[in-house]
């Protein structure tokens, strides 16, 4: 193993062990202050009241109890009211509907996005058309949607999800290659969240969590891209203004089996993302990678979603994108785009 290998090698074990110190804390922190954040019980009890005089027939007591304590937390604690608390209370509410899917990541269809240079490397010599040339120009869309497995563990302290994100871009105005879908994204994933209630510097930690996911294109060789993760993600918010880090390690794969062995020379070790609603508007940015590689092989994702009048269900999306990795494979390859669509849900 080269001195290279090696320092990579060390510092994805290093964060491994960060992670799991720091989140260790971070939960004990949290299963702590929950007991602090818990609803007044005389609320809940009048709210219990009031609700079975006009609930449907069918709707049990515990289906109650829990939209009374979301309900009596959104409208007494308006100190600490906030844009993540907002979002994990109506996922309260809805774990209680039948046949529901929740939105986890942005839902969105970029209708336009153009690509500086798009990378059609990996298909040359694969592909039966010798003449494989990609449009500058594509659409692109994400679909994302969790389910509950698992929630008020461990008395209300801790839930258990699964989700599954797609993403694919797509050479609709391509005619001469049929309008393909040149890349797949696919990322299922299941984690445990625990709620907390700790402070530093005027930031509330809202939510921590740890997971596993696994992200591959779906292609078999020599286009096959797909790594398996480990990760926590470790959530803070003031006012508005809402930020994550989320440290992973990648869990190692034989030799013969790993496709792309340098991914995290690109794609590095974990993300750093951030939002603020203003209105209605919403502005967020991604970044990864950037410090650890020097600014040499990083990545910047940015975005922001507004109002389209006052029609509800949809909201105008732009996001623009440069640095590596913006889809698995293309995660070598250094690309800037941009695009302008819709967005069914954003990430607040």
């Amino acid at each position: 193993m080269d001195l290279r290998s090696k320092i990579s090698s060390y510092g994805a074990l290093g964060t491994g062990i960060l992670l799991a110190a720091f989140l260790g804390g971070l939960v004990c922190q949290g299963i702590a202050a929950a007991e602090d954040s818990a609803p007044d019980k005389k609320a809940v009890q009048d709210c219990l009241l009031m609700a079975m005089e006009t609930a449907p027939e069918g709707t049990t007591i515990e289906e109650l109890r829990t939209q009374c304590q979301a309900k009596t937390l959104t409208e007494t604690d308006t100190e600490d009211e906030s844009l993540l608390a907002t979002r994990i209370y109506t996922d309260d509410e809805n774990v209680l509907r039948p046949y529901t899917l929740m939105a986890h990541k942005p839902n969105y269809f970029l209708v336009a996005c153009y690509n500086s240079d798009p990378n059609d490397d990996p298909f040359r010599g694969v592909i039966d058309d010798q003449d494989y040339d990609l449009d500058n120009y594509e659409a692109q869309f994400q679909v994302s949607i969790k389910v509950p497995l698992g929630v008020e563990l461990f008395n209300n302290k801790m839930d258990i999800f699964g989700a599954y994100t797609v993403r694919s871009y797509w050479q609709m105005y391509n005619k001469d290659l049929s309008a393909v879908f040149r890349e797949t994204n696919h990322a299922p994933e299941v984690w445990a969240q625990f709620h907390s209630n700790w402070s530093f510097w005027g930031f509330k930690n809202t939510l921590n969590a740890v997971g596993f996911v696994h992200q591959s294109n779906g292609r078999n060789e020599p286009i096959s891209r797909s790594w398996n993760r480990i990760f926590a993600s470790f959530v803070f918010e003031k006012g508005n203004l809402i930020f994550s880090i989320k440290p992973w390690y990648r869990i190692p794969e034989d030799d013969e089996d790993d496709n792309n062995s340098d991914i995290t020379d690109y794609m590095g070790h974990g993300e750093f993302v951030a939002a603020y609603k203003w209105h209605r508007n919403t502005f967020a940015v991604m970044t990864r990678n950037n410090l650890e590689s020097g600014f040499d092989k990083g990545a910047v994702e940015a975005s922001w979603s507004f109002p389209l009048g006052n029609y509800k269900y949809l909201k105008g999306y732009i996001q623009g994108f440069t640095g590596y990795g913006q889809s698995m494979i293309d995660y070598d390859s250094n690309e800037t785009s941009i695009g302008i669509g819709f967005a069914m849900t954003d990430i607040l």
